[in-house]
């Protein structure tokens, strides 16, 4: 397999460490709850020692719930920021494991990984940039690659705090965000649809008025990102899309809603390639990470060619 990279996808329930070289190529995958940052940091830095121990290890990638803070300049470079997981506010991620492991860390949101993972293996999204990730599950995140690079700024990308137009006379429900109540993740998320019907995702039913209201609410935030990054191509993951059909409830009110004011061919013609689930599934955050990993220390010179080369050259 030659020479081995980590990824890290890190989650505010659970942690996904993975050792390879690609898709094809992996060594070693462990998952484990994420409980305190000592007992979780200790974990993933066990997982990975015995590879730095031999020296096939060359770098690790992490893509961590946050928010983060991805300035380089900043003294607190690589911490998870302003979270409300206990016990999480202002952990140092990525020095602590970068010292611990004595190998580069790259470290970017996990929906910013994601993303990456996205564009940076699967050859049909090659130059479809900027290319838009969104995940709904126990929150909405979304991530996006823009000149071949996550996309940064004054933080990271929080689309998932949205404001979106909430018709109180149809849904009444005040959301459940602790910052913002009814915000696209106070409204759209899982933990919101649980608590609007009583009952978690999974077990809401085909024909639910549930899953109408929620391809809505989804369908504005898609083309708010529409109108604000004109993205080649929409990603929409996470646990809440496994319910069969709304993924095509999506797009179908995307197309409502846009009313024929962009037009272009994908959204006009070709709505089922232009808006698409992960072709990672879910291995698209671990797998990102591990791309973020290649990009913070590439292979040696013979294997970067043709479309790599262009990206590791940004």
């Amino acid at each position: 397999m030659g020479l081995l990279y980590g990824g890290i996808e890190a989650g505010g329930t659970k942690f996904v460490c993975m050792v390879g070289a690609g898709p094809a190529e992996i060594a070693a995958v462990e998952r484990y709850p994420t409980t305190t940052p000592e007992e979780t940091l200790q974990h993933t830095v066990d997982f990975f020692r015995p590879y730095v121990r031999r020296s096939e290890l060359a770098a690790v990638g992490v893509g961590s719930f946050g928010p983060l803070d991805l300035n380089p300049q900043s003294p607190t470079y690589g911490f998870i920021t302003t979270t409300p997981k206990t016990g999480w506010l202002q952990v140092d991620l990525a020095a602590r494991l970068e010292r611990e492991l004595g190998v580069p860390v790259a470290v970017d949101t996990d929906v910013n990984a994601a993303a990456f993972g996205e564009y940076f293996w699967n050859e049909s999204n090659h130059g479809l940039d900027p290319l838009v990730y969104m995940t709904v599950g126990t929150g909405i995140g979304m991530g996006g690659v823009v000149n071949g690079q996550p996309l940064h700024g004054l933080i990271h990308p929080e689309a998932g705090h949205f404001f979106l137009p909430h018709r109180w006379e149809r849904d009444p429900f005040p959301g459940v965000c602790p910052y913002h109540g009814d915000c696209l993740e106070g409204l759209a998320s899982g933990p919101a649809l649980a608590k609007r019907w009583g009952m978690a995702a999974e077990r809401l039913p085909e024909g639910h008025p549930a899953w109408e209201l929620e391809a809505e609410y989804l369908a504005l935030a898609v083309c708010n990102l529409v109108y604000a990054l004109s993205p080649q191509r929409i990603v929409l993951g996470g646990g809440v899309f496994q319910h069969r059909g709304l993924l095509e409830l999506v797009r179908q009110n995307v197309v409502r809603l846009l009313n024929g004011y962009i037009q272009a061919q994908p959204l006009l013609k070709k709505i089922q390639e232009y808006i698409v689930p992960p072709s990672l599934g879910s291995r698209a955050g671990v797998l990102g990470a591990l791309a973020l990993a290649m990009k913070a220390c590439p292979p040696a010179a013979g294997i970067k060619s043709g479309y790599f080369a262009q990206l590791w050259a940004k």
